[in-house]
C-alpha cells in the first residue's frame, strides 16, 4: 500500500519591504524645459550651443519632432506605467539642474536650468526626493539655488544635499512612510565628478555638501553625521555624486569607500551617479552600492561621441529592503530609452545588449544580471556566479 503523499508544506509569508525606487542623473534643464510650457530664456554661455533650442534641433534632427509645448507628464513616458505596476514607497533622484530663472551664469562651460513654472513635471512624476549635491546645481549662481530649494520646498519635494548652511546642505531629507517606517537620504558630491570645492556650503553663505577625499576618515566623519540623526530601524541612502562620466572602471577608492562607509554607518544603499551610463552593481554585506546609475533624463540626443557607452539607454532601479534586517532582498532594473525628450521602451535587442554589458560588469563583484518578465532585468549575487538567485522576490511587494 503506497504511503499517502504528504501535503506541501505552506509557503513563508512575505517579509515586511519598504520598496525604493532609485535612478540616476534627471536633467530637465536646458533643452528639456525649452519643450515644456513655461520655459527660462534659452540663452546659453557655451562653445557648443548659444541657444538651449540648439539641443532641441539636435534631438529632433536625429529621431523626429517634439511636440511644443508638451505637459507636465510628457517627459516620463513609459515610466509612469513602471512606477503604477511597481508601487514604489519612496521615489528618489538625483535632480542635476538648477530649478531658478537666475541669471548669474557660473562661467563653467556648461550651465543647467530649468523654470520653477516647469518643476511641476517632477509631481507629475510623484518625486518624493531630490538628492541635490552635485557638480551642476550651482550653474546659476547661489541666489539659482536658493530658488531651486524653495521651489521643490513649495511642491512638498525633500531635499538633502545643499543649503542655506552647512548644517542645512549636511541635513537628510526624511522620508516617514505610513506603517513602515522612515528612510533617511543624506546627499554628497565628490569633487571627482568635477563639483568644485568652493561651492561648499559655508556659514554664511548657502552651498553643496562637498566631499573632499574619498576616504576611511571622511566615511567615519559620515558615519557621525549619519548617526545624529537616524534611529534604530531607518534606512539609510547615501546618495553620492562622484567619479566620471564615460568609462565602465569602478575605481579602487570609489569601492573602498562605499564598503568603509557600509561598514561605518549601516547604510543599506549607496546611490552613486555622475556617470552618463549605468554602471556595475555591487552587493556588499547584503547591502546595494550601486556605482553609477547612468543619467535618467537629458537633452543629449544627436550629440556626437562616447556612442559606444549606449547613454540613450537608461535604466529604473526597484530596490526591496528587508525591515527588521534593513538588508538588500531584491532589485528589478527596467530598461528606458531616451528619445524626442521622452522615456520610451526599448527593442529587445538593446535590452539584451545592456543586460549583456550590465552582466559582464557585475560578474566583478559576484554579480549577476538575468532576464526577468516582461523585459525587465533581475540583479542576483553571492559567490558561485551569483548563487543567491531572487526568484520571485523581484516582485513580491
Amino acid at each position: 500500500m503506497t504511503a499517502p503523499a504528504e501535503p506541501p508544506s505552506p509557503r513563508q509569508p512575505a517579509r515586511p519591504r519598504m520598496r525604493l525606487f532609485l535612478c540616476g542623473d534627471v536633467m530637465t534643464g536646458r533643452g528639456v524645459d525649452q519643450v515644456l510650457a513655461h520655459p527660462c530664456d534659452p540663452v546659453l554661455y557655451e562653445g557648443y550651443a548659444r541657444s538651449a533650442n540648439d539641443y532641441v534641433q539636435l534631438a529632433e534632427e536625429a529621431n523626429g519632432p517634439i511636440p511644443r509645448p508638451v505637459d507636465a507628464s510628457y517627459v516620463w513616458g513609459a515610466a509612469l506605467d513602471e512606477w503604477n505596476r511597481s508601487q514604489p514607497d519612496v521615489r528618489i533622484i538625483n535632480l542635476e539642474t538648477s530649478v531658478t530663472r537666475s541669471e548669474d551664469y557660473a562661467p563653467k562651460g556648461i550651465n543647467n536650468r530649468m523654470s520653477p513654472d516647469n518643476a511641476d513635471c517632477l509631481i507629475a512624476a510623484a518625486i518624493d526626493c531630490s538628492a541635490l549635491a552635485n557638480n551642476h546645481l550651482l550653474d546659476w549662481g547661489r541666489a539659482g539655488l536658493l530658488e531651486t530649494l524653495s521651489t521643490l520646498d513649495r511642491l512638498r519635494i525633500k531635499t538633502a544635499g545643499a543649503g542655506r548652511d552647512p548644517d542645512h546642505a549636511m541635513a537628510p531629507a526624511v522620508l516617514d512612510i505610513p506603517e513602515k517606517g522612515r528612510v533617511l537620504v543624506f546627499s554628497f558630491a565628490s569633487v571627482t565628478s568635477g563639483t568644485p570645492q568652493s561651492w561648499a556650503a559655508r556659514p554664511q553663505s548657502p552651498g553643496v555638501n562637498v566631499m573632499a577625499k574619498l576616504s576611511e576618515a571622511t566615511a567615519a566623519r559620515m558615519a557621525q553625521e549619519i548617526a545624529r540623526t537616524r534611529r534604530p530601524h531607518d534606512i539609510v541612502v547615501v546618495s553620492l555624486h562622484w567619479g566620471a562620466n564615460w568609462g565602465h572602471e569602478i575605481a579602487d577608492e570609489q569601492r573602498r569607500f562605499a564598503h568603509a562607509l557600509i561598514d561605518a554607518a549601516d547604510v543599506s544603499i549607496i546611490h552613486g551617479h555622475s556617470s552618463h551610463h549605468p554602471r556595475a552593481m555591487e552587493v556588499y554585506r547584503n547591502r546595494l552600492i550601486l556605482y553609477g546609475c547612468g543619467d535618467f533624463l537629458n537633452d543629449y540626443e544627436g550629440i556626437r561621441g562616447y556612442e559606444e557607452y549606449r547613454g540613450d539607454l537608461v535604466l529604473m532601479y526597484f530596490a526591496d529592503v528587508d525591515l527588521a534586517t534593513r538588508d538588500l532582498t531584491a532589485l528589478e532594473l527596467v530598461p528606458l530609452q531616451i528619445q524626442r525628450f521622452r522615456l520610451r521602451r526599448p527593442p529587445r535587442q538593446d535590452i539584451e545588449w545592456l543586460r549583456e554589458t550590465l552582466d559582464r560588469e557585475c560578474r566583478k563583484f559576484e554579480g549577476r544580471i538575468s532576464a526577468g518578465p516582461d523585459r525587465r532585468l533581475v540583479l542576483s549575487w553571492g559567490k558561485a556566479g551569483g548563487s543567491t538567485v531572487l526568484g520571485d522576490q523581484s516582485t513580491a511587494h
